[in-house]
């Protein structure tokens, strides 16, 4: 009996041995692949790859409250509301004989169209409404001339002496304009997503209406309201980068063109483009091979091991870029 005792004592020493033998940790090769979760993978903002060279886009660290309580800090992002890297415009063609050159694109039903002298042209037909009719005898486009003309033309409630009018917004009347955003540079995770505004049924006014911001400091913005600027026989064509200016907004993207400053990856994987308000990247729609990423969720994000929960962009003819926050964003 007591050789028997003996011998299943060493029985137990061994297994316990083999066991703790395993890993250094504790755990088994197999524990440790089941506690690898790409779902922790958090990538912090990286400031370096704004375009700060010239001044037009200034970064500091600030103290900031994130929308669920958390207490940590953000970059402050100061721009100028003017790109860096490629020129704003053209916008409006001046007559209906100019070719693409001359203008810019506009955003319909998931197509980009340029906005050339054929199409102001054709605008009747396109729209199935012959009150379209934004040109004189000689095929000259009439076009918005003033900073008052264009701030009153992107009135929500436009005159009548507006329309047919293309409405083009110069960077001159930005020029003193400056805005500033923060970002959380540690992005914080929530349990459920938040979708951004659009209409009296969506979400409390603290839910932000900028996407994100873009590596170049502009602004990637909600949706155009494209209907009430049809709706009052105008057109605001964007410029081919997708943006195009307010006086209050300044100069703000509503697609992604590929124009923007862009942060090629080394797996092949979409390039970044900016980051969304909650701190988690923006890339673009398409990966270097030219696919599209089959496992987006409804925000239009998904995650992987290297760039933790990112996003991607909409297709620019969808007049979008993501449809939500699945991070918590800054407060104040």
């Amino acid at each position: 009996m007591e050789k028997l005792f003996f011998k299943s004592l060493l029985l137990i020493i061994l297994i316990s041995s083999t066991l703790s033998c395993s890993s250094d940790d504790g755990n088994t090769l197999s524990d440790l692949e089941e506690d690898t979760n790409t779902d922790d993978v958090v990538v912090l903002v990286d400031a370096s790859y704004f375009s700060t060279a010239d001044g037009s886009v200034t970064i500091t660290t600030v103290p900031c409250t994130l929308s669920d309580g958390t207490s940590t800090n953000c970059y402050q992002i100061v721009t100028s509301s003017a790109p860096s890297d490629h020129e704003m415009g053209p916008w409006c063609p001046d007559n209906i004989s100019d070719d693409a050159s001359a203008g810019g694109i506009w955003l319909e039903d998931g197509e980009v169209y340029d906005v050339d002298g054929a199409f102001v042209e054709n605008m009747a037909t396109f729209y199935n409404d012959t009150t379209w009719q934004m040109y004189d005898a000689n095929g000259d486009i009439y076009i918005t001339e003033t900073e008052e003309d264009c701030i009153n033309a992107a009135n929500p409630n436009v005159g009548d002496e507006y329309e047919n009018f293309c409405v083009e917004c110069l960077p001159s009347y930005i020029a003193d304009l400056t805005q500033t955003w923060l970002i959380p540079i540690t992005p914080v995770l929530q349990d459920n997503a938040v979708f951004f505004a659009t209409g009296p049924g969506g979400q409390a006014n603290t839910v932000p209406s900028t996407r994100g911001i873009a590596l170049n400091g502009i602004e990637f913005s909600a949706p155009a309201p494209v209907d009430n600027i049809l709706g009052a026989y105008t057109l605001a064509p964007f410029d081919d980068a997708g943006g195009h200016i307010n006086v209050n907004q300044g100069y703000h993207y509503h697609a992604a063109t590929g124009f923007s400053t862009k942060i090629e990856q080394t797996d092949g994987h979409a390039a970044l483009i900016g980051y969304a308000l909650d701190g988690h990247g923006i890339y673009e729609h398409l990966d270097s091979d030219g696919n599209e990423y089959n496992d987006l969720d409804t925000l239009l994000g998904h995650t992987d091991d290297t760039r933790g929960y990112h996003y991607h962009v909409d297709y620019a003819g969808n007049n979008n870029f993501i449809n939500g926050l699945q991070g918590a964003y800054a407060m104040d």
